[in-house]
């Protein structure tokens, strides 16, 4: 028994420290298989190892398998953050295979002919809140596949020229465009959403023939200088935007065009009349916002709207609603009931009102009737 505990105790004694697998860090295991391949060298002139033969000096990882990335920019997956940084051009170095550049929140003037060179892959670039002024005509010529384009809080006078045909969504909110003009959207198929928000733009702005052949869904020009509702725009305008005009009135011609509008905005006008056939051209519409105007009464046709859900007339002068003001009458079916009817902050008597005005609805919550306070 003697012997055999005596023999143990040698063995252990003469056993190498054991060492975790989790502490060996990248850096140590890289020079031990180099401090391996170069005994391996001096013993046998074959190579056998897994790894092929190596210079004495040669690096194990090649410096260019991690990507370029500008300075103090973060870069990952395809998208390059440069965000913040005060930054008055757009930087170089940005990997070619870039898909996304965000450059918000800097100091950058202007877009020359070549600070896009190489990014063919570019699929949505970020340029909010800058100070821009000038767009080279040329710039955006690399970028092909450009989808995404934000220009808002700029100082842009006119909207960029030989934009990328793919373009889908185009966002100038907050800049000093003041007209629209008749080759810049040319050969544009693809532009779905237009947001030209607060630019100082009147009707007399948007040239004829400006959105000729362009298929856009979503336009908003709120905040601007309109005094009526546009009639040039895209014919395949699924939401209109309008808010926050000079405009006056609802003409009996102003959606002719508009035929397949689903949703439209024209709170925070002046509106005073809506002629009576107006929303006869919009049989498809589904929203409608006509708050904060000046309208003396529920503006006509509304019961004729099979799919009309929500109708905003809240901050208005109406004094009295009719039994048929909002639903159909007769054999003619709702295809959709109404699910938000605003009509708080207006002198209605609400005691007056007749339940039946109402039968249209989803339930007694989707009115808001609310009190008048002058």
């Amino acid at each position: 028994m003697k012997e055999y505990m005596l023999l143990l105790f040698l063995a252990l004694c003469s056993a190498k420290p054991f060492t975790s697998p989790s502490f060996l860090t990248l850096k140590n295991m890289m020079l031990k298989d180099m401090e391996d391949a170069s005994d391996d060298d001096d013993d046998d002139d074959d190579d056998n190892s897994l790894f092929p033969t190596r210079q004495p000096f040669e690096p194990l990882i090649p410096f260019d398998l991690f990507p370029v990335c500008p300075f103090g920019c973060q870069c990952y997956l395809k998208v390059v953050h440069c965000s913040d940084l005060g930054l008055t051009s757009i930087p170089n170095n940005i990997p070619p295979d870039t898909r996304f550049i965000d450059l918000q929140n800097n100091k950058i003037k202007e877009i020359k002919e070549n600070d896009l060179r190489g990014l063919s892959s570019l699929y949505a670039l970020a340029l909010n809140n800058n100070k821009l002024t000038k767009i080279h005509p040329k710039a955006f010529q690399p970028a092909k596949k450009l989808r995404r384009l934000y220009l808002s809080h700029n100082q842009l006078t006119e909207i960029p020229v030989n934009l990328p045909k793919l373009l889908a969504e185009l966002r100038i909110h907050d800049n000093k465009v003041k007209k629209i003009k008749k080759e810049t959207f040319k050969g544009m198929n693809a532009l779905h959403v237009l947001e030209m928000s607060a630019n100082p733009l009147e009707n007399d702005g948007i040239e004829p023939g400006a959105f000729e052949g362009v298929t856009v869904f979503h336009i908003r020009i709120a905040e601007a200088k309109l005094t009526s509702i546009p009639k040039g725009l895209p014919s395949t305008l699924l939401e209109l935007h309008l808010d926050d005009n000079k405009i006056s009135a609802v003409e009996l011609e102003d959606f002719k065009r508009y035929k397949d509008l689903q949703r439209l905005g024209l709170g925070n006008n002046k509106i005073k009349d809506v002629e009576n056939g107006s929303f006869a051209n919009i049989p498809r519409i589904r929203e409608i916002h006509l708050e904060k105007n000046k309208l003396k009464r529920v503006p006509p046709g509304l019961q004729d709207l099979k799919y009309l859900q929500v109708i905003f007339l809240h901050s208005n002068s109406i004094s009295k609603l009719g039994v048929n003001d909002f639903c159909p009458t007769g054999t003619k079916m709702k295809k959709s009931l109404y699910s938000a009817i605003s009509l708080f902050n207006n002198p209605v008597k609400y005691w007056e009102v007749q339940p039946a005005t109402f039968r249209c609805v989803l339930s007694r919550m989707s009115v808001q009737l609310g009190n008048f306070r002058k």
